[in-house]
């Protein structure tokens, strides 16, 4: 169905489809094949790229993380600040490139023995946390009055942390290799493989599929997720190395073959994930961990690196164009109730978890903190459980607006968990830096034994 036409042309303006979603038509209709230019999507680009970069170096001046610029700036120029931008989801769509590449890059980082060394606390640990939620909002929903399934939906809505904001933290202060930064990080990839188990989970709770449904959907997620996995793990140790080396003879003179080789596989791996119905993160942090299995990982780290800081900004200012001022104003004082209590509810639920694994409450606590927020993936959770009625317009809004403000705090939790641990060490709740080894799980110890060998 088609709007906004001219009677005296045939050029269309604006397509609406049958699910009223709207489509901007940038260019007018021509007899021969040209190049066609979207200037609307030049020119969001080209605001969205100058405010991030002018929010930046305010906050940068200021002492403050640059993360907070981004988002900030991308509140102001957004639908719910001057409306500079009133067509998002072009910009959305190319944001999207910065998870792409910030799991990339982590999964170059990601070493396969530390990997297993944390696997049962992100593997079981994560699941136990998703779970854990899923009763407690379905239990308080249950004591309400209000519906259980939309409890249930909730739980799963608050277990989600938000991997991008969180993994560009961990880089900026070098916690990828740290113990807490190892089992955030496992965390937040088993959040990212459980996102397409929770899709089918979605028409099921709102009653447009059976529970025969929804199980038959999950478990053909599984072994969909299981086949890929295993297909990558052959690949890892049969072409990546003899490919990689290829390109390395290939590109002696310049870097520009190895670079756009690199950003090929991951872009490649990434779509046939999403092509699975799996996620576009999980293939890209698929594709990192199977080049750091290599000699190369480092090397294309650093080539990737530019690409990786320029989308991860387009994607933070684009989620902070989802933030209204207007609606946070009016409920500021909810807002703000309902953040606190997801961040302290959060911090317990996980701080416990990860303890109940063996590991020591002061990385326990980290832990908990870097997750004590909600995640990007729980705006398309949401947009999906409101086309499935699940949830009403009311608490649609609240949960948009908690998740944006609970982004926006993250910075601010960051930016104070050494002081909450410094303060732990001086009450005595937390251990001394000297006894912090008395109380890591067997697990740990081996690894910092095997660590201190090799050094000596």
């Amino acid at each position: 169905m088609f709007g906004s036409q001219n009677e005296n042309s045939d050029d269309t303006e604006t397509v609406i489809d049958k699910e009223d979603n709207v489509f901007v038509m940038s260019n007018r209709k021509t007899k021969y094949p040209t190049l066609q230019l979207d200037l609307r999507l030049i020119k969001d680009l080209v605001v969205i790229i100058v405010s991030a970069t002018a929010g930046g170096i305010i906050f940068s001046c200021l002492g403050q993380p640059v993360i907070v610029g981004y988002l900030l700036a991308g509140s102001l120029i957004g639908p719910g600040g001057l409306n500079l931008i009133n067509e998002m989801v072009q910009v959305e769509t190319f944001a999207q490139f910065g998870v792409v590449f910030l799991l990339f890059a982590l999964g170059l980082e990601f070493s396969l023995p530390k990997l297993k060394v944390v696997g049962p606390v992100a593997v079981l640990g994560g699941v136990l946390q998703i779970a854990l939620f899923m009763f407690l909002c379905g239990l308080t929903a249950a004591l309400c009055g209000a519906k259980l399934s939309e409890g249930v939906f909730v739980g799963t809505f608050l277990s989600m942390s938000s991997t991008a904001v969180v993994s560009k933290f961990l880089v900026e202060k070098g916690s990828t290799n740290a113990l807490h930064g190892q089992v955030t990080i496992g965390t937040l990839i088993l959040q990212d493989c459980a996102v397409g188990l929770l899709f089918a989970l979605i028409p099921v709770l709102g009653g447009s599929s059976g529970i025969f449904g929804g199980m038959m959907s999950m478990g053909r997620l599984l072994l969909v997720l299981s086949i890929f996995v295993t297909v990558a793990y052959m690949m890892t140790w049969s072409f990546i190395p003899r490919f990689l080396k290829l390109m390395i003879q290939l590109s002696s003179q310049t870097n520009e073959l190895y670079q756009l080789a690199a950003v090929a596989f991951c872009l490649l791996l990434a779509w046939c994930s999403d092509y699975l119905g799996l996620s576009l993160e999980l293939g890209s942090f698929l594709a990192g961990v199977m080049i750091s299995t290599t000699d190369f990982a480092h090397h294309t780290l650093e080539q990737v690196e530019a690409i990786r800081n320029l989308f991860a900004a387009l994607f933070l200012a684009s989620i902070g164009m989802l933030i209204h001022f207007k609606f946070l104003w009016n409920h500021v004082d909810i807002l703000l109730a309902a953040v606190i209590l997801v961040i302290i509810v959060k911090s317990i639920v996980i701080t416990a978890v990860i303890k109940s694994f063996g590991y020591s409450i002061r990385t326990a606590f980290i832990v908990g903190l870097s997750l004590a927020q909600i995640g990007e993936f729980a705006f398309v959770l949401l947009s999906r459980a409101s086309h499935h009625h699940l949830i009403g317009g009311k608490m649609y809004l609240l949960l948009l607006g908690t998740t944006a403000l609970s982004l926006v705090t993250t910075p601010l939790i960051f930016k104070l968990i050494p002081v909450v641990t410094q303060l732990g060490i001086l009450m005595r709740w937390f251990p001394s830096e000297s006894g912090v080894q008395n109380e890591l799980p067997l697990q740990e110890k081996a690894t910092m034994l095997d660590v201190y060998n090799r050094t000596l």
